[in-house]
């Protein structure tokens, strides 16, 4: 079997969500035995040709130049190069660009490919981008031959909207258990006297909700935001806009995923306000990183959570949960959610249930 991995920019994952997912999977095909390979930017970070087994294939990528467009550049370069190399399978994450060049697909491999979220909502976007990433959805359930779901939210939308079946696989994570207190020096905070989130810097993750609430409130502990405050225009309005309140502390994006979980893990408060997507990595990490979550009040985050963390819609929402609750005092809601994860939402079940599906895909076709 030999299968191809598009649709991100690249292994090892310097970036976040797909790009961690194509890391952990490929690399687990490649122990199996499989031929994989993963497209990378030109840019990346990582310029050698495999990494742990997996073949890595860097394509020109004009996005640092021209912006969100060279993304459509990119996919077509990996489109047209995948076209001479007989793959077996093509996994596509996500479809925002990759859609439009769908007639270009080989005609001989399994097209697969998972649906992400609903991008065409993002807020981030103009309208007339929001309209075209829902034809680009479109084009992407009608060119693919399967499809996967990453949350029940978005398998049963499919079906709704366009009577189309998906594999529903959620979005995986590892359970934590190095815990180190010394990495807290480092950030200047204390065991269960912080409170955080990590997210991008978009307006559908609610972060300024987040830290308005913050800044009405009367408590004096560190909040932590952990994201690429630098790279958009509404990361700068943020950090220009809570300048004043000090208790905010803008850290940047980390990339270290031992301290990243380590400040999860003695954090008091972990909000989580995505409200557009599946099953979002970065909430399926704090579970597994023992964390008190206070979650954005919308079916993806309750399909996942259910009663094991706490809900938010408004500022006044955020303060009260800051004034009032401690990790300490809902113990039971913590372990529940490290729980799922060993339970569910473990990559060594997640890689498994993809490879057998790929492989069933492979032999329906």
């Amino acid at each position: 079997m030999k299968v191809a991995i598009i649709g991100t920019r690249g292994i090892p994952n310097n970036y976040s969500g797909f790009e961690q997912f194509a890391e952990f999977f490929s690399v687990s095909l490649a122990e199996r035995g499989v031929d994989v390979s993963v497209y990378n930017s030109h840019n990346h970070i990582f310029q050698e040709k495999t990494f742990k087994g997996v073949k890595i294939i860097h394509k020109y990528d004009p996005e640092y130049i021209v912006g969100t467009f060279g993304q459509f550049v990119y996919d077509f370069n990996c489109i047209l190069d995948a076209r001479k190399r007989a793959f077996d399978i093509i996994l596509q994450l996500g479809y925002t660009s990759n859609s439009i060049w769908h007639r270009l697909l080989p005609k001989d491999a399994v097209i697969i490919t998972n649906m992400d979220g609903l991008e065409w909502k993002r807020t981030k976007y103009s309208p007339s981008v929001r309209k075209f990433l829902k034809y680009a959805e479109k084009l992407a359930v009608k060119s693919s031959d399967f499809l996967i779901a990453d949350s029940k939210g978005i398998q049963n939308y499919l079906l709704k909207e366009y009577g189309a079946s998906s594999k529903f696989i959620p979005y995986g994570a590892n359970i934590f258990q190095d815990s180190n207190a010394s990495v807290l020096q480092k950030y200047r905070v204390a065991i269960n006297n912080y409170d955080m989130l990590i997210a991008r810097f978009e307006p559908e993750n609610n972060i300024e909700v987040i830290l308005d609430g913050v800044a009405l409130s009367k408590t004096e502990r560190p909040f932590l935001v952990v994201g690429r405050h630098d790279v958009n225009k509404f990361g700068a309005y943020l950090k220009e806009k809570f300048k004043d309140v000090k208790k905010i502390r803008f850290l940047g994006g980390i990339f270290n995923l031992s301290e990243l979980n380590n400040l999860r893990y003695y954090s008091n408060l972990y909000f989580h306000g995505h409200s557009v997507g599946g099953t979002n990595p970065s909430l399926l990490e704090a579970m597994a990183s023992s964390t008190l979550i206070i979650a954005h009040n919308n079916e993806f985050a309750q399909s996942i959570l259910e009663e094991d963390a706490f809900y938010f819609e408004s500022k006044e929402d955020v303060m009260n949960y800051l004034e009032t609750l401690d990790k300490e005092s809902h113990k039971l809601k913590v372990e529940s959610c490290f729980n799922k994860i060993n339970q569910i939402y473990k990559w060594e079940s997640i890689n498994e249930d993809y490879f057998i599906f790929i492989k069933s895909c492979l032999k329906k076709k």
